[in-house]
């Protein structure tokens, strides 16, 4: 497998998120087959926002997976590294709070929020154990934590069928719908080289987040892991 993009420094990995902005959201439901609905439904559910709360939505691109908190009654902030996503989110939710922020050193207090999720952008941060630091730090006591991340297919043939659309057909698609296709190539490198569901509960865990769990979405192909400040 090839190095060269998952070798991105951050402010390379920012500014392909930049330049796929503007059909980000259209693309991702046509590469995962129209499966992210389902799965920022399953974040909407695990996250279980309530009115007054305060919820972090980092990694929130065009703000689409914030839209469930606040249709919850909960305070919604969308935060993002992509200056590019942020612009194309503050045109087409404008009733959203967004706010440009490292993922690493975030621009909120100890325990601003009740609860904070992520979903497809933590291995797109350097240091995953740091994000989740980071992510600690800014959660009230008792708060929650979702993380909605690609991950390892159970079943022995889906997870061949599914290594082999990542690295042939993914790119291939890409070329046709995508702005930037390259981004994508990053995309699949960065997928095969992400932890399985047990891996990256050690690493919640071990940066300080207890009552570690996690389900299995589509087959394993996504895990959903959830925690307590």
């Amino acid at each position: 497998m090839s190095r060269a993009f998952l070798d991105k420094e951050p402010h390379e990995v920012a500014a392909m998120f930049d330049g796929v902005a503007d059909r980000y959201d259209l693309t991702n439901d046509v590469l995962s087959m129209g499966q992210t609905r389902a799965w920022r439904q399953a974040v909407a559910a695990a996250v279980d926002a309530h009115p007054g709360e305060r919820v972090l939505d980092l990694a929130a691109g065009t703000g689409t997976s914030s839209i469930p908190f606040q249709q919850a009654g909960a305070s919604v902030v969308a935060c993002d590294f992509s200056l590019g996503m942020l612009g194309v989110g503050r045109q087409r939710n404008p009733q959203t709070a967004f706010i440009a922020g490292d993922a690493l050193r975030l621009p909120f207090r100890d325990g601003a929020f009740d609860a904070v999720t992520i979903s497809f952008g933590l291995r797109n941060i350097t240091d995953t154990t740091a994000a989740l630091r980071e992510l600690r730090r800014v959660t009230k006591p008792g708060g929650r934590l979702v993380v909605c991340e690609f991950s390892h297919p159970t079943n022995g043939p889906l997870r061949t069928v599914y290594i082999e659309y990542l690295m042939r057909a993914l790119p291939a698609i890409a070329q046709r719908v995508a702005s930037n296709p390259d981004a994508y190539i990053y995309l699949a490198e960065s997928i095969r080289a992400w932890p399985d569901q047990k891996g990256l509960g050690t690493l919640i865990r071990a940066s300080g987040w207890s009552g570690v769990a996690w389900r299995n979405l589509t087959g394993g192909i996504v895990a959903l892991h959830r925690a307590r400040a």
